[in-house]
């Protein structure tokens, strides 16, 4: 095995080839309002309708900075997508682009890692749309058994804690998931338990997107219109109930209360990306994706920022540990009504989150098969719907499973974490692009502010303020050892990737931008639980086998052709 053949990289030009060749088959029908709907239906999704009660929840009013600082730390990242979408316009994200920039281990790596962003992303989706569908039913007097409704591990939970307890101590929730276990058919001594409207709701998501992009775009479209019109309900309906004195304590838990709920807040952004997988079937991509991707950002942004700020000031911060807090709160207030017309048009909303990813996760599928790292059944087009078919399948498959079984909190902050590896690579991919004179075939860049001098004064600066106001590793004592000693080995990491950035953007002139994205986006993944790191890790090993024992073997770059293309190509930079 060569080791230069692990980092071999595909050329632009070479990319540009591939797709025109593999991609026959789609529909450039997407123009630029698409786009931003698409995006909006991506980030708009679970994460405001779900899972921004538990991170109010535990940050208090204080959280809506959280939303400001990762929708910064958001902005560097969607600029670096926008220049390597307009660079690079095919399908494929971050995968492709680690392809032109750090080579094909790398870009195997980050193809893996967006495996576990969409399709774990769009489980915790599918689980959170059954939890409002469910409410929405018996709001109409329509009652699903509750073993069909949840996890096994949710009734498994509240019986063994009615055991430890008595019956009498459960809260509300435990008390229905007590309800799933007993009245739930046996398998032997086992019960049957699980998410039926969690499966459906993918199959169907799957279907739509199987049939077409257009019938994707239309449905898209209709329910973007849908959710912005509830949040928009929700902010000026709830102004008029918000009480100031809500708002205080701001931070009632403190910064670890606000850094607690990351992996929520980030969770609500994470979809500006998924932008860049249609980019075979935007009509102008080059043009399109760069504005698409910041529009949708900063257009969700100033909801979320809005949205948190009337949730913690109509309700106070302790009662918003719920699954809808958005019709929570109306209830809470006595304003019945709008509870219901929010319970039903959450269902619409998250469906469009859904339809995104599994929209997307095939795309990408697509492209590392036409590079021949994955099976080349992922790559076949269907010859009527003009989509990827087979790959559209497997990701319902892999959706559907899980979402049938597992605990929504589950996935959260692991889909957080191969998010941030994600990102950070595509920023680090944007400064390779400069110093490799690539920069130039981009029709949008990063706006270029030289970071030679700045990085490394804000490196001695941050330093200082950490030696002389806080703790040098930030450690709680109330952590475990193994808890400790991980969290600050990932900060160690923090600091010694900053000294680096800094010694290489004194040699280099980095641009700034993409360097503060990099920062921004690994003390955030540096904030996630040591479960996560620990079981993206495993995830990230169980990909290198697949890589070393298909991928390696079936790359496209083997053929003395290709590779002779791609040296050339290097050699010329």
């Amino acid at each position: 095995m060569s080791i230069n053949k692990l980092f071999r990289k595909k050329s632009i030009d070479q990319i540009m080839l591939d797709s025109q060749k593999g991609s026959s088959g789609l529909s450039r029908v997407l123009g630029v309002r698409d786009l931003v709907s698409l995006g909006i239906a991506a980030i708009v999704g679970a994460g405001i309708f779900s899972t921004i009660g538990l991170a109010s929840y535990n940050g208090g009013p204080a959280i809506s900075l959280l939303f400001l600082f990762v929708a910064f730390a958001c902005v560097f990242t969607a600029l670096s997508y926008a220049q390597f979408a307009s660079a690079v316009p095919v399908s494929g994200s971050a995968y492709t682009y680690a392809y032109v920039s750090f080579g094909e281990l790398f870009a195997w790596i980050i193809g893996w890692a967006l495996v576990l962003e969409y399709a774990v992303s769009n489980m915790v989706v599918a689980i959170s749309w059954s939890q409002y569908f469910v409410s929405m039913l018996e709001g109409f007097g329509i009652l699903v058994p509750k073993w069909l409704t949840m996890a096994p591990a949710y009734a498994y939970d509240a019986h063994n804690k009615m055991l430890a307890v008595g019956v009498e101590n459960l809260e509300g929730i435990d008390r229905i998931a007590l309800q799933a276990y007993e009245t739930a058919p046996r398998f032997g001594d086992f019960p049957i338990i699980f998410d039926l409207p969690a499966g459906l709701i993918t199959v169907f998501v799957t279907w739509l997107v199987y049939i077409g992009i257009k019938e994707s775009r239309r449905a898209s479209n209709f329910m973007v219109l849908v959710k912005i019109g509830v949040i928009l309900a929700v902010i000026f309906g709830g102004m008029f109930f918000i009480k100031p004195e809500n708002w205080t304590p701001f931070a009632p838990n403190g910064m670890e209360g606000v850094l607690s709920g990351v992996a929520a807040v980030f969770f609500a952004f994470i979809g500006f990306d998924s932008i860049s997988t249609t980019a075979e079937e935007s009509k102008n991509p080059q043009r399109d994706l760069p504005r698409a991707m910041i529009y949708c950002l900063l257009i969700c942004a100033i909801l979320y920022v809005c949205i948190t700020l009337v949730l913690t000031g109509m309700v106070n911060y302790s009662a918003l540990n719920v699954k809808d807090p958005l019709a929570y709160v109306f209830s809470y207030v006595g304003f019945d009504h709008m509870a219901g017309i929010v319970s039903v048009t959450s269902v619409i909303a998250i469906t469009s989150a859904l339809l995104v990813f599994q929209l997307a996760q095939p795309r990408i599928w697509m492209t590392m098969s036409r590079d021949g790292l994955l099976w080349k059944k992922f790559a076949t087009i269907h010859p009527k719907y003009k989509t990827p078919s087979f790959a559209t399948i497997v990701t319902g498959v892999v959706v559907a499973v899980p979402a049938l079984f597992f605990k929504m909190d589950f996935f959260v902050d692991l889909t957080s974490v191969g998010t941030f590896f994600a990102f950070i690579m595509v920023c680090g991919g944007v400064l390779y692009m400069d110093y490799a004179g690539l920069t130039a075939k981009a029709k949008f860049r990063v706006p270029y502010i030289n970071g030679k001098y700045i990085v490394g004064l804000s490196f001695v600066i941050g330093l200082v303020l950490v030696f002389f106001y806080g703790a040098p590793l930030g450690t709680e004592k109330s952590e475990v050892l193994g808890t400790a000693l991980l969290h600050n080995s990932l900060l160690v990491v923090f600091w010694v990737v900053w000294l680096v950035l800094s010694i290489l953007s004194f040699k280099h002139n980095f641009s700034l931008l993409p360097v503060i994205g990099i920062l921004i986006n690994l003390y955030l993944m540096s904030e996630l639980g040591a479960s996560n790191w620990i079981i993206f890790i495993a995830w990230l090993l169980i990909g290198l086998v697949f890589y070393f024992t298909y991928g390696y073997k079936h790359s496209k770059l083997n053929s003395s052709k290709d590779t002779a293309g791609a040296d050339s190509a290097q050699n010329e930079r």
